[in-house]
């Protein structure tokens, strides 16, 4: 299997640390997460500028024909820089959705718009009860001659505020924990009878909660095949944990560069705090937990590409690893800052927030764990 980046791939991954290097620091960050939107439109058509809203889509499509590969190396970037645009809900998540099962009509609107920043979508799929268990739907779509009208609620629907479209799943057969019987309905926003609770997540992003009173719509807003959207939200989910794996690691990486920049800085009884053997070791292992995420993950997206067996397996294994090591390097960093650490003005504390809010999406290491010994 090989690892090694392409001629290419090398000029993206430069392109999008010039972009972070210049624009992106983290009082930029803090000014954007404080905006009404929570993130910048204007680096949001930077980016479709630059073609990363391009990148995971066909070439037929309009897009570049990158694959998984192209995003976490691009997620890895944004990991880095604590990126809040929505590249996960509406370009990882719909655009796998639409470019997995859309027809042609949803490709050109949805796709099209996705790539040239017109359109920002995303996917509301978790409720309340269900927690890890994706195929726990309650939110029901009653059909009634060419329409159907969706009720129900989902949770933490990502930048569901500033969506033009919503992807939802929603039970159009079959008992509320059966994987048959979902399917996916795109939604207008705002749409008669939807209701936003719009409020900012611990790690600076923004979410919603979305209910749904009897929205209607059309049968030519279905994606994928009636009551079949299982494989499809399954496919999703690989997709949203290998992008935020990669994002995990970029922030990993910060930590604990971070970290040992501080301890070479810092002075206790006369000498560095690097000079201590203890200290050492500890950032060793900050290191040695990095690594071993890094290179788990492109095992599991190089397997994911290639339709193997054994890619869900390992896509578990990952999410498990990411969760411990991320929970690891973030706390270690924060300890080796001392009081310093969970203060807004040093960035630790926001890589930490947010390596947290990752262990929780999709599953955390204790969910994940068990799906992969079971």
């Amino acid at each position: 299997m090989d690892l090694s980046y392409t001629d290419e791939q090398l000029l993206l991954r430069d392109s999008i640390q010039k972009f972070i290097s210049d624009k992106y620091d983290i009082s930029e960050r803090i000014r954007i997460t404080a905006s009404d939107e929570g993130f910048s439109r204007e680096n949001w058509s930077a980016f479709a500028e630059l073609g990363w809203l391009a990148l995971p889509f066909a070439e037929e499509d309009g897009g570049i024909g990158g694959t998984s590969v192209d995003t976490m190396l691009l997620m890895e970037e944004f990991g880095k820089g604590l990126v809040v645009e929505p590249f996960l809900p509406s370009v990882v998540m719909v655009g796998t959705a639409i470019s997995e099962a859309g027809t042609t009509a949803q490709k050109a609107e949805i796709i099209g718009g996705t790539i040239d920043g017109s359109l920002i979508s995303t996917f509301a799929y978790a409720e309340e009860q269900g927690r890890y268990d994706l195929n726990n739907v309650v939110t029901n779509a009653r059909s009634d001659g060419d329409f159907y009208f969706l009720s129900g609620a989902k949770s933490l629907v990502l930048n569901a505020q500033s969506a033009d479209k919503i992807l939802v799943s929603a039970r159009t057969s079959g008992d509320s924990t059966d994987a048959e019987g979902i399917t996916l309905f795109l939604v207008d926003a705002p749409a008669e009878g939807l209701k936003l609770k719009n409020y900012p997540t611990i790690d600076g992003l923004r979410a919603s909660e979305v209910s749904f009173d009897n929205v209607k719509v059309g049968k030519a807003d279905i994606v994928g095949p009636l009551g079949g959207a299982a494989p499809i939200i399954e496919k999703i989910t690989q997709r949203a944990i290998l992008a935020l794996s990669a994002e995990a690691i970029g922030a990993m990486e910060v930590l604990y560069q971070d970290t040992i920049s501080y301890t070479k800085q810092r002075e206790q009884f006369g000498h560095p705090l690097s000079d201590f053997q203890v200290l050492k070791h500890r950032m060793t292992e900050m290191f040695m937990e990095h690594s071993l995420a890094k290179s788990l993950c492109m095992k599991a997206t190089m397997l994911e590409v290639q339709n193997a067996e054994d890619a869900k397996r390992t896509i578990h294994a990952l999410k498990f690893l990411i969760g411990k090591a991320g929970r690891f390097v973030g706390e270690n960093a924060v300890q080796l800052h001392g009081g310093m650490g969970m203060t807004e003005e040093l960035r630790v504390a926001h890589y930490f927030k947010r390596l947290m809010v990752i262990d929780s999406q999709f599953g955390n290491a204790d969910h994940h764990l068990s799906e992969f010994i079971s």
